[in-house]
């Protein structure tokens, strides 16, 4: 990845904002709508500020401003000057307290809205209101599958496509109660094997990365690249081997090699 993304919580936080004109305003909106709170260079040192958007028209300006607030140690975004830029903004989809931000690494604001239009419209208005009725349901969750592997499983099967709790489809929020009165069997303990036709992930077919997104643990060849690897939960156990072994764990394991 070319850099970290991250969610920053400014709620009452003060960042610096210097510049005018509509790239500032726009600046100026954004902070506020996540709650901070837009100051100038002073009050942003008084007050202990981490963060600075600068907005300035001046190519020399921005330069030399940005250097300033970095040399203070201070994270900073230039409008529309990524070379200058610690962090770039990212196109958001909000689902509140769901967000989605689609970034380019600042080389196409245009792909990253172009990619937020089409997302947006699949996402549908109700999938905040499930985040909260999840949220709501943690102590259940941890009550009815003490085991974080089972609870992490039990989840993922919910709210996989056609599950009962399906994000994209009707009424997942009012169903989390239903879900958690259900019956559940817990799948079996089981190893499926994905053998690669190439090393592009984009070859994977939709069923393999879904299995790879849902994996505990990954027994690959030592061939597979980084980029079909990284395509695994993050936290999925990764282990290098010339076969799978023959009892590979709870849960779901992926012998992932070339065919």
């Amino acid at each position: 990845m070319h850099s970290l993304p991250i969610f920053v919580d400014l709620r009452g936080r003060p960042v610096v904002l210097l510049g005018e004109g509509d790239a500032a305003e726009a600046k100026r909106r954004l902070i506020e709508r996540a709650g901070g709170r837009p100051v100038g260079e002073a009050e942003g040192e008084d007050h202990g500020a981490r963060l600075a958007f600068v907005a300035c028209a001046d190519e020399a300006e921005a330069a030399a401003t940005a250097a300033r607030l970095k040399a203070r140690g201070l994270i900073v975004n230039v409008a529309d000057r990524p070379a200058l830029c610690d962090f770039t903004l990212p196109a958001i989809v909000d689902r509140d307290p769901v967000l989605l931000a689609i970034g380019t690494g600042g080389r196409s604001a245009g792909l990253a809205k172009a990619l937020r239009q089409r997302i947006e419209a699949l996402l549908p208005a109700g999938l905040g209101a499930l985040a909260e009725a999840l949220a709501a349901a943690r102590a259940r969750m941890r009550a009815r599958w003490p085991d974080a592997d089972s609870r992490r499983r039990a989840i993922d099967a919910a709210l996989a496509e056609g599950g009962p709790l399906d994000p994209l489809g009707d009424g997942a929020a009012e169903a989390v109660d239903r879900w958690l009165a259900a019956d559940h069997v817990e799948a079996a303990d089981r190893i499926v094997p994905i053998r690669l036709r190439s090393a592009d992930p984009d070859d994977l077919t939709l069923g393999e990365a879904r299995l790879l997104g849902q994996a505990d643990r990954l027994y690959h060849r030592p061939d597979v690249p980084q980029a079909i690897l990284a395509r695994a939960r993050a936290d999925a156990a990764r282990h290098a081997c010339a076969v799978s072994p023959a009892e590979p764990g709870p849960g779901l394991s992926i012998d992932l090699g070339f065919a």
